[in-house]
């Protein structure tokens, strides 16, 4: 893995999550803005989204964020449906999914939210994921960082320094981090969470309403509640959504009575999102034998929601366990039903690559693509099987428009990258490892690239000209991030 450079991305990064993540210093919380009130003395809008860059591309580097196009697009189109629904948006909404079986997710500044697998797996409906989601999208509206900023700006240097080792810790592995916290904190400890209920609260009341005009179970909140309390009760530890989202019982009341003033209805159950428990279950937890065994005996007792997510669960553990015959004949009968499904489409091409089947899913995915041209899934699909076919130049050009409007989607400059390789284009692959290296703030490594690139231009002045601005972009990047 990448390491990324650590003391410049710290000193500008050091209390990005402490208002949705930590208990540290405030001793004055009296002085805070009511809530709902913009502290626009703290951090500007601006700053804000420049903040929220740099920790993203710090998290890049060194969370274990899933690069996984079918659980991105599931995600960002239930965020979303919930950031139409919210006021005071000021910026898109990027969502990304960390692999943790803890129960937990988080926000930070720039619209950046992340859930965790353990999350998504444990709900039990889309609605109660959507309630998380909402309720995090509530934190960034209503400005809960900028003002826990305000907040710490009547702490000490010294209090704040303290919290550097910790913070990015405490976004992935709760326990760890807030362990770490409450050691350099313990005497501002209960001062900072009674703000953070405080926030808490609002957050309810604001994602409770999101979440109904988005078209959700306003009751998916309480629901998710329940969830939490009986998980909890039989842990010896908190859990982590708990450590950094308190539930007193009078939260959980509140949740209640806030739903009930919505119009009853009724949501069916998405089966979406039982294929996206099914992914994670399959591709990310357990092992293909055991989940041989898993899915089949649940197809056998039919004790499922949707008997394609089952079905689709026994596809990606024969495909892990390298049963291709069963999995290819599997996913064609879901596939003929379902022909537009992305789950399904997505693992016939692996299907396909591992059968040395690449033109009929090159066919197949072309198909799809003409109705959506950018969508995700099917174009990096397409583009993996297309350079396993050795079609470099038709995935060369698939991607590069891609990445014109998805500048951040490191898969798709990983397969680029690949793409040139395999093409023997030594300037164009150092050009875009350097992009690679850039998305996870480690400018001097990119840079280094460049320079690489630069070697190879020979007589291409215009490349030249091109290499030489990133070189300057990359450095004022990096200089940018020291004056946050």
């Amino acid at each position: 893995m990448i390491k990324p450079i650590a003391n410049i991305v710290f000193s500008a990064l050091s209390i990005c999550l402490l208002g949705t993540m930590s208990v540290s210093a405030v001793n004055k919380k009296n002085d805070l803005p009511e809530i709902g009130v913009v502290a626009s003395s703290a951090i500007s809008l601006d700053k804000e989204v420049l903040i929220g860059d740099a920790l993203m591309r710090q998290l890049r580097g060194q969370a274990p964020i899933i690069n996984d196009p079918l659980l991105d697009e599931y995600i960002q189109d239930i965020g979303n449906r919930l950031v139409a629904q919210a006021d005071n948006v000021k910026f898109p909404y990027k969502f990304f999914i960390i692999n943790s079986p803890d129960i937990n997710a988080f926000a930070f500044f720039g619209g950046h939210i992340g859930i965790h697998t353990g999350l998504i797996f444990n709900a039990r409906n889309e609605s109660e994921l959507a309630s998380v989601l909402a309720h995090e999208v509530s934190h960034v509206t209503q400005r809960h960082i900028a003002r826990s900023i305000d907040a710490r700006q009547k702490s000490s240097p010294l209090q704040i320094a303290s919290l550097l080792g910790s913070i990015l810790l405490a976004a992935v592995n709760p326990e760890a981090g807030m362990a770490a916290l409450s050691v350099s904190n313990a005497a501002s400890a209960q001062s900072s969470i009674n703000y953070t209920r405080q926030n808490e609260k609002e957050a309810d009341r604001v994602g409770i309403g999101i979440l109904a005009r988005a078209g959700f179970d306003p009751n998916g909140a309480s629901s998710f509640f329940g969830i939490l309390a009986e998980k909890n009760r039989l842990k010896s530890t908190p859990l982590a959504f708990l450590l950094t989202h308190p539930l007193p019982e009078s939260r959980v009341a509140d949740a209640r009575t806030r739903a009930a003033s919505f119009r009853p209805q009724e949501i069916p159950e998405s089966i979406n999102f039982h294929l996206a428990k099914t992914r994670i279950l399959a591709r990310y937890y357990a092992n293909p034998k055991r989940n041989i065994e898993y899915f089949s005996d649940i197809l056998q007792k039919q004790s499922y929601v949707f008997k394609q997510a089952a079905e689709y669960g026994l596809v990606l553990s024969y495909l892990a366990n390298e049963q291709l015959e069963p999995a290819l004949k599997l996913i064609d009968v879901l596939l003929e039903k379902n022909p537009d499904n992305l789950f399904y489409l997505d693992t016939y091409t692996d299907i396909a690559i591992e059968m040395n089947q690449h033109q009929k899913a090159i066919d197949r995915l072309s198909a799809q693509i003409v109705h959506a041209p950018f969508n995700r899934v099917l174009t990096l699909n397409l583009a993996n099987v297309l350079i396993k076919s050795e079609d470099f130049d038709r995935a060369i050009s698939l991607l590069k428009d891609y990445l014109l409007i998805n500048t951040e989607n490191m898969l798709a400059y990983d397969l680029l990258s690949d793409a040139y390789r395999h093409s023997e284009q030594k300037l164009e692959m150092h050009q875009v490892k350097a992009e690679v290296y850039a998305l996870v703030a480690a400018y001097p490594r990119a840079i280094d690239e460049l320079h690489t690139a630069y070697n190879y231009a020979d007589q291409r002045e215009i490349e030249k000209q091109r290499i030489r601005a990133r070189i300057e972009q990359f450095r004022s990047a990096q200089d940018r991030l020291q004056t946050l």
